[in-house]
Order: C-alpha cells, then structure tokens, then sequence
C-alpha cells in the first residue's frame, strides 16, 4: 500500500493507481488481500476519511508524492466528508473528472444508488461480507475496470 507522504516514484508499466477511500479498517484489509490475490499490478493508498481523500487528490500534479489515481472506490459513509461531498467535488473538477468512480458502500437504500449516479458515479456495488465474496467483488472490478475498459490519460 502506498503512504500519502511516500516519496515521488515513478510508475512501473502496466501499474494501476488505485485510491481506496475507506474509513472501515476491515473494509480496508479485505481490498488489500483481495488486490493480493487476483495479482492485479496496483499501488493502492488508502485514504481513511473524505478530507485526506480530497488533500490527496488536490496534490495530483507531476512530481507529487501521490500520483493520480486510474481509479477510485469509495465508501459513501465517511467521518469529515463523506462520500457524497467528496464524489460531488471530484466530478466538478476538470482535472480529475475523468476518473472512474465505484461506490462501494454497505448502503441498501435506493436513495443511495439515485444520488450517487446523479452525482456521476461510474458504479455502485454494494460491499459484501464474506471474504470470498469481498475477493469475486474485486475480481470483476479488475477485469472489467482495469483489463477491458480503456481509461482516461491523466489531464
């Protein structure tokens, strides 16, 4: 897992930049050994409220020590900001905009679903309980997100 303050590397090939926006430690490990599993080349870095989430992405620029992500999964239910709040500001800035966005929250409530699209999520999957389940969960957002869509160049 990448560190918000780990010095400016440079990106491997073929790596994935994951921000995993999470407050939920066993939510946070779940990822992180379902990431392990499906072997999928990532650096993930774990942002635990809505506010780092959103400091971290304000520092995406060449030479930052955090690097753009390719992709997002945030939890809707954040201490500071929660994931509405913070869906809401990266859609409205041009610079990150582009990045896909899974929801990925534990919330059964329609009213969930309808806000986070209209707040122009690319996905909302509910977070399952089981570690199997968790790892399949992750499996299919690798092979859809990460190996058969084509994502946005950073701007």
């Amino acid at each position: 897992m990448a560190l918000a303050n780990a010095a400016p590397e440079s990106r491997p090939a073929g790596m994935i930049e994951i921000l995993l926006v999470e407050d939920n430690l066993a939510d946070v490990r779940l990822a992180q050994e379902a990431l392990k599993e499906i072997r999928a080349p990532h650096r993930l870095t774990v942002a635990r409220d809505g506010v780092v989430a959103e400091e971290l992405l304000s520092e995406t620029r060449p030479g930052a020590a955090f690097s753009r992500p390719d992709l997002i999964l945030l939890d809707l239910n954040l201490p500071r900001k929660d994931g509405r709040e913070l869906l809401e500001k990266i859609k409205a800035d041009p610079r990150l905009r582009r990045i896909p966005v899974i929801i990925m929250t534990t919330s059964c409530a329609q009213e969930d679903v309808v806000a986070a699209y209209d707040l122009n999520a690319n996905a909302f999957v509910r977070k399952p309980m089981g570690v199997d389940s968790f790892v399949e969960l992750i499996r299919a957002i690798d092979a859809f997100w990460l190996r058969s869509a084509v994502l946005p160049p950073p701007e």
